[in-house]
């Protein structure tokens, strides 16, 4: 198996920067609008990672770009996204005004499941890329954009 472990390492450090951040903050807790947008950058290179690998799958498939997504995608989704959800940030200005619904804030354990769902799609989908099957690759890809849609439909307000 090869594959470049930069894009893990980049998005560990990235994670890291922010709970170092959070860390230093112990006393005196980040400001709602600085958790919306790391919250919001968070999310954004998820995107961009996932449009990645969707454009692989539909012009000439490249294992190793859909790898380096993929493994981006699993670093940010174990990376305690939930922390980025702290009271206080439900309404706001990050680098926009945030699109999270109230509900979240509400839904408790569901919210913690959608999460773990996100973390173990995200985390098989790495498994496959690995493998290098390009229909393996697609069918997984679309467990995880379901996965996705499925949170974003309950709790994100429409752009």
């Amino acid at each position: 198996m090869t594959f470049s472990i930069r894009p893990l390492v980049a998005g560990a450090v990235a994670l890291g920067i922010a709970a170092a951040s959070l860390g230093a903050h112990a006393q005196q807790a980040p400001k709602p609008e600085q958790l919306i947008k790391w919250r919001q950058s968070a999310y954004q290179v998820i995107a961009w990672n996932s449009g990645r690998i969707k454009s692989s799958l539909e012009s000439g498939y490249n294992k190793d770009e859909v790898l380096k997504a993929a493994t981006t995608i699993a670093a940010i989704a174990n990376g305690g996204l939930g922390a980025l959800f702290a009271p206080g940030t439900e309404t706001g200005k990050g680098w926009h005004d945030t699109t999270a619904k109230a509900e979240i804030w509400a839904a408790g354990s569901k919210v913690g499941e959608r999460a773990a769902d996100l973390a173990r799609e995200s985390n098989e989908l790495v498994k496959v890329a690995s493998a290098g099957d390009a229909a393996a690759v697609k069918e997984q890809y679309g467990k995880l954009t379901r996965t996705c849609k499925a949170c974003h439909d309950d709790y994100k307000a429409k752009d």
